[in-house]
């Protein structure tokens, strides 16, 4: 049967490379979905992982994918999931993995909550060995989280998912959004983007810390929150949240979560060595009563969770300092399980089918969760492609918003990077612009009260500035501004910043002043004298201040002015003209400026000369200067 490739799957009953025949898928990630499938060369069941298809273009995902093959195939080890083969058929890039039945570590922690500490040093003992042979082949992790640590049916506990691998001496960033987990992520990776084995070290902390405690040290709603955690505080003793966690076990999450990381472990073989001698000092007590020591059983998938966390073996159950390994534990107690009764068989494989029935719905099935990809400023052909490739049903619906323009995505309903049953339907929201909101009177407040209103209206109070006003109490908003620096009408943008002009009072008087007394006057209000004019006063003084020049638009602290000074009265020197014709005299002191008038008729202006004038040398220009015969 075939499923639409654009979706990222592939087609189940393929036959790849004329060799692996794909039955069912096993899981799905962010780079690939693994597929269960039978190699029918040599007659095996396998694990199929195929690239995403829409990621196929992409050389750095591609390179990514082959970097995992070739580092997993470097290690041949028995807590390390094999990689048999990689390729590519037509579309398909592919890789051939070893087939683990059995469940992740994150499942049997969803199952018990937290493990008690002989089974955390279990498991832990077990990936340290796989992860050891890693950092001694020159390849670190990157994205150790108990998803990528797998516990087989049989008692194997093995790491897979190489897909972030990288030699240890690369130290390069990672570039991009930062792959892997952000909940187990080293504080290097964090803030400067790059790795060694000690960035795998924290991560094995964070999961020795989730596996006592049954949660994670930094948890947010937002993974900045997270990251902002790892990168500032310090990862807590699990004992704080649960006193059963022996003081050994504290002080090795504590040194493994060291922030800086020349304070942690320097490999994977290091924390072994010091994990083996905390198991050794947890087990003191029990040398000294000569008892067997309890062994830990995780147990496999089907088995219905118990109330107790450990069991106790029998037959070839090891006794104190015996270093059999936790696989060989493991192994035994699968053994064990096989020598029950046939209720017990029949009993477990009835459980087995329902967890796996479980397992297919919530994975595989429709039961399965996708998180809701992040589509906010996309054109909205482009937010529906991208939510219908992660599994979803697109329709499309309207919101305003104050951040994104009108025609682009504003976000989805339920919210992007929620998770969802695969198969809802996402409502793609495009913005039809901020939601238009109306304006209170905010003229002739005062500037706290209207600022109140500003904000309980709906919008954000921008910038004040002050403006001098003769008619405007001081402390008195004059003007309510928008962002394009307009006067507000009566509905406005929700959530845009108002800008208020406050009245500073009146501009200082400084008529009459001198151009001194002026200067520190106007300085005291805020205001810098600028240029000065000189006027003719026939009322100010010379010298002393007539006006301020204030332009159209007002003046606000800051500003400068320019200053009007006195030249005092405009004078005009008038010639004593005793003895000029009426006619001359009159015509001169029009000349002048004056205004001229005589007591002699028109008609013998010409003829008569003048007797007598009243006024001689400085007058002001403008008033009347008379002369007269006789």
């Amino acid at each position: 049967m075939t499923v639409n490739a654009s979706t990222g799957d592939v087609l189940i009953g393929r036959l790849i490379d004329g060799r692996y025949q794909v039955n069912q898928r096993i899981a799905r990630g962010g780079m690939a979905t693994v597929y269960l499938a039978t190699d029918l060369r040599l007659e095996r069941r396998v694990a199929v992982k195929v690239m995403h298809s829409h990621l196929a273009d992409d050389s750095a995902f591609t390179s990514r994918f082959i970097q995992e093959a070739r580092s997993a195939a470097r290690l041949a080890h028995p807590n390390v999931v094999s990689v048999f083969d990689q390729g590519q058929d037509s579309d398909i890039a592919y890789l051939i993995m070893e087939y683990l039945p059995g469940i992740t570590l994150r499942d049997l922690l969803k199952d018990y909550g937290k493990l008690t500490a002989e089974q955390t040093v279990d498991i832990m003992d077990s990936v340290l060995k796989g992860l050891a042979a890693a950092h001694e082949s020159g390849i670190i992790h990157r994205d150790l989280k108990p998803e990528n640590v797998l516990l087989a049916d049989d008692g194997r506990i093995k790491i897979g998912d190489f897909g972030l691998a990288r030699a240890t001496t690369a130290h390069t960033a990672s570039g991009q959004a930062l792959l892997g987990t952000i909940a187990y992520l080293s504080p290097e990776l964090l803030t400067r983007g790059t790795a060694d084995a000690r960035s795998d070290i924290y991560a094995l902390g964070i999961m020795m810390y989730e596996m006592l405690t049954g949660e994670q040290p930094f948890t947010g709603d937002q993974p900045m929150q997270v990251a902002y955690q790892h990168a500032h505080n310090d990862v807590p003793r699990p004992s704080i949240l649960n006193p059963n966690v022996p003081p050994e076990l504290d002080e090795l999450v504590v040194w493994a979560t060291q922030r800086t990381p020349a304070e942690r472990p320097a490999s994977a073989s290091t924390l072994l060595d010091a994990l083996i001698t905390a198991e050794r000092a947890l087990k003191r007590p029990t040398e000294a009563t000569g008892l067997t020591t309890q062994q830990t059983v995780v147990m496999p998938a089907g088995e219905s969770p118990r109330t107790d966390s450990t069991r106790v073996l029998t037959g070839s159950v090891r006794q104190v300092g015996t270093e059999t390994d936790a696989v060989a534990r493991l192994h035994v107690s699968a053994e064990t399980r096989k020598k029950r009764g046939l209720w017990l068989i029949i009993a477990t494989i009835a459980l087995a089918a329902l967890g796996g029935g479980l397992g297919w719905f919530f994975t595989a099935g429709p039961g399965a969760l996708e998180t809701i990809p992040a589509v906010a400023g996309m054109n909205p052909a482009e937010a529906k492609s991208t939510i219908e490739d992660a599994g979803f049903v697109v329709k499309s619906g309207q919101a305003n918003s104050s951040t994104v323009p009108a025609g682009l995505v504003a976000g989805t309903d339920p919210t992007e990077g929620s998770l969802v049953q695969r198969g809802s339907t996402i409502t793609v929201l495009v913005s039809i612009g901020p939601k238009m909101l109306p304006v209170p009177t905010l003229v002739g407040l005062p500037e706290a009260e209207a600022k109140t209103l500003v904000t309980s209206a709906g919008f954000k109070v921008g910038t004040t500035s002050n403006l001098f006003s003769a008619e405007i109490a001081k402390g008195t908003v004059i003007r309510a501004l928008g962002t394009d620096g307009t006067d507000l009408g009566s509905t406005y943008a929700d959530g845009a910043n108002i800008t208020l002009v406050v009245s500073a009072g009146p501009v200082p008087d400084v008529v009459g002043k001198t151009i001194e007394e002026a200067t520190a006057t106007l300085r005291g209000a805020g205001l810098t004298v600028g240029a000065n004019t000189e006027e003719f006063s026939d009322t100010i003084e010379k010298g002393l201040v007539i006006s301020l020049v204030i332009p159209e638009a007002g003046l606000k602290p800051g500003d400068v002015v320019n200053v009007v000074v006195s030249k005092g009265p405009d004078l005009v020197d008038v010639p004593n003209m005793v003895g000029w014709t009426i006619a001359d005299a009159l015509a001169k002191l029009s000349e002048l400026g004056f205004d001229a008038s005589t007591n002699t008729p028109e008609i013998y202006r010409d003829e008569l000369l003048v007797k007598s004038q009243s006024a001689v040398g400085g007058t002001k220009r403008g008033s009347t200067v008379m002369v007269y015969n006789p």
